[in-house]
């Protein structure tokens, strides 16, 4: 990745490792396994687990196995003196496959679509486990148990080759990185970022956050993710998860006819969100709504629609040349 950031026109490429989960697995199946114990449990397993999920706070981490992952960062000077920040955002990492990612993963909601993850039904067996009338308590206990055993398969199962989800973004990158860095964008620091755990839950995107993003000026940055850029249609997230949203005047700078979709997992751009930086986060939706081939050992190269990483890559080209005029 360095080596292609380079060929791509980047000035300065810097390789920074770190330490991190290497699967959500453990953690999502702790919370899951401590809510089975009862109402108080299951009340403090709920706001823990959304906090992990979210990326805000993920304390239990710290008692679980890591590994160690490394992201890569890009730079290209500004044309003439810098005024801004623009930071592009990949992750070079594939997700593990298993049982669960074959289930339906899509539903129609209004005129856009929600693509849940299986987190929002436990989160929803642990809320009713929570407070809800004891007769529900054996239906959230077969909740919970059946997803334990999910996550056990998705621990176990190999990774996938993670075509769509994310080289198409990490070629978006390189291929707006090789088009800007010859002449640089006029005022505008260009930053690339390649992050790696983003499937694990973020790992990749809070250490740069820590070494470097957190100290962006939230007045003269913007940053965009590109995520899974080849299912259709191109999209931008409204939101991520139950309680995360993204801020309205940071989505104008995307033209109003691109879908504006809440999603049920996670992606890097929340961490800039969570510390105050103006954030989008790109991606594509296929026809039924949702990812196509999504952590399926069928996201290969062949099944990418690469006319939707044209139009994700037009649009992404719209929203950076607009932030840097």
């Amino acid at each position: 990745m360095a080596g292609r950031m380079r060929e791509a026109g980047a000035r300065e490429v810097d390789v920074r490792p770190y330490e991190y989960s290497q699967t959500y697995a453990h953690a999502h199946a702790l919370h899951l396994a401590a809510a089975l114990a009862g109402r108080a449990p299951a009340l403090a397993a709920l706001v823990s687990f959304d906090l992990d999920f979210s990326g805000r706070n993920q304390w239990t981490r710290r008692f679980l196995p890591t590994g160690e992952g490394a992201y890569v960062v890009g730079r290209v000077p500004a044309r003439g003196e810098k005024e801004r920040t623009l930071v592009l955002v990949s992750h070079h990492d594939a997700a593990n496959t298993g049982l669960v990612w074959r289930l339906p993963l899509s539903v129609p909601l209004g005129p856009t679509h929600i693509v849940p993850s299986f987190a929002l039904l436990p989160e929803l067996a642990m809320l009713i486990r929570a407070v809800g009338p004891r007769r529900l308590r054996p239906l959230t206990t077969v909740v919970l148990l059946a997803n334990l055993l999910l996550l056990a398969d998705v621990a176990r199962s190999p990774v996938v080759p993670g075509a769509n989800d994310d080289a198409t973004g990490v070629a978006g990158m390189l291929a707006l990185l090789e088009e800007w860095a010859p002449k640089g964008l006029p005022g505008t620091e260009l930053v690339t970022v390649s992050t790696g755990s983003e499937e694990s839950g973020m790992g990749g995107m809070a250490a740069w956050m820590r070494a470097e993003g957190a100290s962006l000026d939230p007045a003269r940055t913007l940053l965009l993710s590109l995520d899974t850029l080849g299912s259709g249609e191109p999209i931008v997230a409204s939101g991520e998860g139950l309680t995360s949203s993204y801020r309205a005047e940071d989505l104008e700078w995307v033209p109003v006819e691109v879908p504006r979709v809440r999603l049920g997992g996670w992606t890097d751009a929340l961490l800039a969100r969570y510390a105050g930086l103006p954030a989008i986060s790109m991606l594509s939706q296929g026809p039924k709504g949702g990812f196509t081939n999504y952590h399926l050992p069928s996201d290969v190269p062949d099944n990418v629609d690469y006319g939707s990483v044209e139009r994700c890559l037009a649009l992404a080209r719209t929203i950076g040349l607009g932030f840097s005029s």
